[in-house]
Parts: structure tokens; sequence; C-alpha cells
């Protein structure tokens, strides 16, 4: 079966009492059990059952479920962010003295968690440029406990060589951690590539409409974690399976301890929003690309930033690694920072708000916003610039959006 009918077809783990066909919203703190023995066996592992919301919920497992069905994944976790699934990757392999070498290149928040939070509990960060991976093997040591990137860069749309980092990273026995929200996990297969864990926002092509704030913490498998430098995980490898210690480390320690899973409405809505994710994404990818090649020819736009057009360099490395377009987000650079503004202060199809991959589209301006508390000198060293405008395009009538990016600009 194909990635679509796997989703759609991938069954409850009990069997629902009324045959209902989607899945019901378990909105239970605790659960009762039959006997001490078997309360006993769910909460020390023993067996699957649900102890308590926080930990683990029949509905929340059931988009966890769908989502190992069509990625192939060994463990998927579902948690309430994008942010809180990459703070559980990093927590999970890191520990003071260790190291991690990271893309300089990342989204806001992922920089100032690894500098501010990750760094003060002692966690060095090396960020360098990926785009140069003889700059990331010389950062790269027998501290390092992971490699992290963005598989395109968020605004810069740098598109990451992700054989190159992970055959590096691996032959020097550190994990690759890879935030892959700007594709959906339906169309490529991070795993194939040597992802070894998968970060993604779910709030954006899961949930569709904008609804609910979620994150995906895919665990592929592919790591054997006996030879990581990471102590807590070396340990955890001699007591499990060595590919499952991460899994183990997540769903005993940090779901208990941190308390950040994902809440059962928001699984419910994602559950629902998976089942259409393919048929929106294919729209809403071909749309941008559309409106990437046309905006080329408007008057006000120095630069239009896609992957996918001739002549941008990372054309054939996006055909080689996920065999489509490079997702339904694109940038535009104009004459000045007040140009994009009053660019964005006269649309009025376009909605004036953060997220991507909504059913809407959205246009922001990052420097101000997303980077608006980085200096100008870190805003340019991470190649955020002042003139650029990024649109994430939805599932209206491309012809409208163009229509309404045209009068913007001549207004």
């Amino acid at each position: 079966m194909n990635a679509q009918t796997k989703i759609i077809k991938s069954p409850f783990q009990k069997p629902d009492a009324h045959g209902a066909l989607a899945m019901p919203v378990y909105y239970s703190a605790a659960f009762e059990f039959p006997s001490a023995k078997a309360m006993s066996d769910a909460f020390c592992g023993r067996s699957p059952s649900h102890s308590y919301s926080r930990i683990s919920n029949p509905t929340v497992a059931f988009l966890e479920d769908r989502v190992k069905t069509v990625t192939g994944a060994i463990s998927v976790t579902a948690l309430t962010s994008g942010m809180a699934a990459i703070s559980y990757s990093l927590l999970a392999v890191s520990a003071a003295g260790l190291n991690i070498v990271a893309s300089k290149h990342l989204f806001g928040n992922s920089v100032s968690l690894m500098r501010d939070t990750l760094g003060g509990l002692g966690v060095e960060v090396r960020f360098v440029d990926f785009r140069d991976i003889n700059e990331v093997a010389a950062a790269i040591d027998d501290k390092t406990c992971a490699v992290f990137f963005e598989i395109i860069t968020n605004p810069q749309l740098f598109v990451t060589d992700i054989r190159a980092v992970a055959r590096l990273a691996h032959d020097a026995s550190v994990p690759v951690i890879a935030d892959t929200t700007i594709i959906p996990f339906t169309e490529f297969s991070s795993r194939e590539l040597g992802v070894d864990i998968e970060v993604v926002s779910s709030t954006k092509y899961v949930s569709g409409g904008g609804t609910g704030l979620g994150g995906l913490l895919i665990d592929n498998g592919i790591f054997d974690w006996s030879k990581s430098h990471t102590p807590a995980l070396k340990s955890l490898a001699s007591k499990v399976s060595g590919r499952l210690a991460l899994t183990a480390r997540v769903k005993t320690e940090l779901l208990t301890n941190v308390g950040a899973i994902m809440t059962p409405q928001v699984a419910y809505m994602e559950t629902l929003g998976l089942e259409a994710l393919s048929l929106r994404y294919r729209q809403q990818s071909q749309s941008a690309f559309f409106l990437a090649q046309h905006c080329q020819s408007l008057p006000g736009i120095s630069r239009v930033n896609y992957a996918a057009l001739d002549g941008n360099p990372y054309k054939e490395l996006v055909e080689s690694q996920f065999h489509s377009l490079p997702g339904a987000v694109f940038t535009i650079d104009v004459a000045s920072p007040e140009a994009a503004f009053s660019f964005i202060d006269h649309l009025s199809v376009i909605h004036r708000a953060t997220n991507l991959f909504d059913n809407r589209s959205l246009a922001i301006h990052p420097a101000s916003t997303i980077f608006g508390r980085f200096t100008p000198a870190q805003r340019e060293a991470m190649g955020v610039l002042d003139t650029t405008i990024r649109l994430s395009i939805g599932l209206e009538d491309p012809q409208d959006l163009l229509a309404d990016i045209a009068q913007a600009l001549n207004a």
C-alpha cells in the first residue's frame, strides 16, 4: 500500500465498543485496571496499557501509530509542539561536557534553545555552515553527541545534503537529528537518507488548518546507541536493544519527568489532518511553484528564492533527495525593509500571520519577527535579510494569490 492508503487503513489498538470509524477523543487523565498486577505491569512498562495521560493516551497513541505506519519508524512520540520535539531529541542525546554540531542557519528558537538553554546546562553547541561539509567535519570530535540541521532552512531555503552529512556523522559514531518540517514525511523517507531522529512541527502540514500545536519525534531505529558518546544512552543500550535505547529514554524518562505529551484533542485533529495531508501538500506545493515562477517577472521584486526554479543551486539536490517539489514556502526580496512592511500591509487575500502550511496563505517579515530579538550582526551571520518576505502558500486559487501579490507590490 502507498502512504495515503496506509494512513487511512491504520487500525485501532483495540476495537472500539461502538464500531466508530474515527478514533474517539479519550479525555481521561487516568485509566482503570482489572487488577493490581495489571496496574503494576502498565506503570513499569511490562504491558502496553495506558496508565496516565501525561505518559500515554489512546487517542495520542493512534496518531503515533499512523505516523509509524507511514514512516517505517520504530517509534513515534507526539508532543505539544515542534519545539518540544526538538527539545526532547536534544535532551535525550546530550549531557554536560558533550557538544552538538548544529547548523548556523536554524529557526530562531532552535538557536536560542541550544545556545541559551542547553548551553546553560553545560552542553557546548558548535554552530557551523552545513553547506560546507568540511566545516561540519572539522567540528565533530569524540565528545559530539549529535549533529542537528533543518533539511531546508527557514527562511534562507538552503538545502542540506543529507546523505553527505549522514555518512560523515555515522563514520564518527554520531547520530543525525533533522528537522524535516518543511516537507511532509509522506513525500520522502528520511530513514533512507540516513536520518536517525526526525523532528517535525505537526502544527504545520499535519494539522493543516492551523488549529492546534503539536510536534513529532520520529525514531527511525537505524542508530546503534551502544556506540553513542552519551553515557545514559550507552548504559540503556546494554539493557535493551542498542537501537531502542533512545526510544526507551524518551518513553520512560522524558515523558514521565518533563510531561509535554500532545493533548488528546490535538491528536484527534491531527489524525484527521493526516488523512488529507498528501492531497493538500500536492496542491500547496504546486501553487507555490506556480507563484514563485510568476513572481520572477513582477516589478518590485529583486529576488525569488525557491529551490525548484531553474538556476537555483539546490534544484538537483532537491530532486535527488525528495523526488518532489521543495515544500509550499518561498521567499521574495524587495527594495528595503520599509518596502517589505508596505507590501505586507497591502495584502488582502494573503494573511499577515506566522506559521507555515496552514490552509490559508500567510506572509511574514522574518527579520523583524521570528529573528527580531537577534542583533543585525547575528541576523547577517545567519543569512536573514531585512528585505526578505516569507510566503507560505495555502489552498486558495493560485491566480487569486498572484493577483494579491501584484496589487500589494503596486500599492
